[in-house]
């Protein structure tokens, strides 16, 4: 996966390439869809939600640009699979997931696989979390339909936030990178995710 997938696709941050080797992808899916947990496409995870293709978790997870001292914020736990690339690589990882069976879900595997630096919190993700802010790094896994201020807020200086951008159908990838005199914005390129759902959102249907 991560030689055909990530490396000849461009990606060259060797830490990321190595937590990408070193975690079992398949056990953040379903039995039944093991034998493609490999293949670069989302799977479904339940719930209407899905764990992103290998490329992407790849992709915007060197758009943070760690370097093992950050204190993240991650949007959307899902299966957990995106969390444990991040505790491979930050020092400590917050992630929030509004459904809960997800999150516990989530939060036994991560625990089972050692990643001690990661706390999930069933909440609406779109408020980010206030109380353990600022983040040097933020990283939404699901597609908003503007960037949600209290994110930006959220956002220490020199911090680095990634998110889809869209409709509910396609998304642009925007880098945010916040400095002491305001906002640089990046496009990263297309993505499709599933909607990010919440106050500064979707709404629910």
């Amino acid at each position: 996966m991560v030689e055909e997938q990530i490396i000849s696709r461009g990606l060259k941050d060797l830490r990321l390439i190595a937590a990408m080797k070193k975690i079992p992808r398949h056990l953040f899916v379903e039995e039944a869809l093991q034998s493609q947990a490999y293949s670069d496409h989302p799977l479904p995870i339940g719930e209407k939600q899905t764990i992103s293709q290998p490329y992407m978790v790849a992709l915007m997870t060197e758009a943070l640009q760690l370097t093992a001292k950050e204190k993240v914020l991650e949007i959307g736990a899902g299966s957990g699979y995106q969390a444990a690339i991040l505790a491979e690589l930050a020092e400590s990882v917050f992630s929030i997931e509004r459904i809960r069976s997800l999150a516990i879900r989530a939060r036994a595997l991560l625990y089972e696989l050692g990643y001690f630096n990661v706390e999930i919190k069933i909440f609406d993700g779109t408020l980010g979390w206030a109380e353990k802010s600022p983040f040097d790094a933020i990283i939404v896994t699901a597609g908003a339909p503007d960037i949600p201020q209290p994110l930006i807020d959220q956002l220490g200086v020199g911090g680095r936030l990634v998110i889809p951008v869209g409709d509910a159908f396609a998304q642009d990838l925007i880098r945010i990178t916040k400095t002491s005199e305001g906002i640089r914005r990046e496009d990263l390129g297309g993505c499709r995710f599933v909607k990010l759902i919440g106050r500064h959102g979707w709404e629910a249907e």
